[in-house]
């Protein structure tokens, strides 16, 4: 004798978007204080008070799961818009004056699910093309020399130093005010231009 779930009149379904979001700030969690090995689907489901099936039914497994945890909320590779290889110092340090703490937060957290999970196969493969995708790819190709990569690599590494120390480290100089900002702008161009062409 089969039994179906009645739902009674005015008690709707649970929405698909807010469960979406629910699985979504579950697994960001989890992958925040632990790896990628050692997260498994029935905790997200458990923390987020969903059935494990939903997980692959919105995100096809734990893979795309990391992923989209990876992606949710990140604005389009910072390399999208038209630059000139000469323009790019400039660019930088602008972005890392005018960043805001919230932002900066976010990228954090996202840096330190990647560096939790780095080691594991799946998420190393998946957290190397999204960086390749949005960051090195694009920066190369702006670059467009025979030492690109190596360059675009360089720059990187000097922007999640910079990352590392004014989120995770809290080690920030910048106290907002115009001539300071404007003396750091002027600081992080000549860093970046020096990344670039040693």
């Amino acid at each position: 004798m089969s039994r179906t779930t009645i739902v009674p009149p005015g008690i709707k379904k649970r929405d698909a978007i807010a469960t979406r979001a629910s699985i979504l700030s579950a697994a960001r969690d989890r992958f925040l204080r632990e790896s990628y090995a050692s997260v498994g689907l029935r905790d997200i489901a458990g923390d987020a008070g969903v059935d494990v099936a939903l997980i692959s039914r919105y995100f096809g497994g734990k893979e795309g799961l990391f992923r989209d945890v990876l992606l949710h909320g990140k604005e389009g590779g910072l390399f999208r818009q038209p630059l000139s290889a000469t323009e790019i110092p400039a660019y930088l340090a602008q972005l890392v004056v005018d960043d805001a703490d919230e932002n900066r937060q976010h990228r954090m957290e996202m840096f330190i699910v990647m560096l939790r999970s780095a080691s594991s196969p799946q998420a190393g493969e998946i957290i190397r093309d999204l960086v390749h995708h949005d960051i090195l790819g694009p920066l190369a190709e702006i670059l467009g020399d025979e030492n690109a990569e190596l360059r675009a690599n360089m720059l990187l590494a000097v922007l999640m130093g910079i990352g590392v120390l004014r989120t995770i480290m809290k080690i920030d100089a910048l106290d907002g005010s115009p001539r300071q900002r404007a003396e750091c702008e002027y600081r992080f161009r000549c860093l970046f231009e020096a990344a670039l062409t040693c």
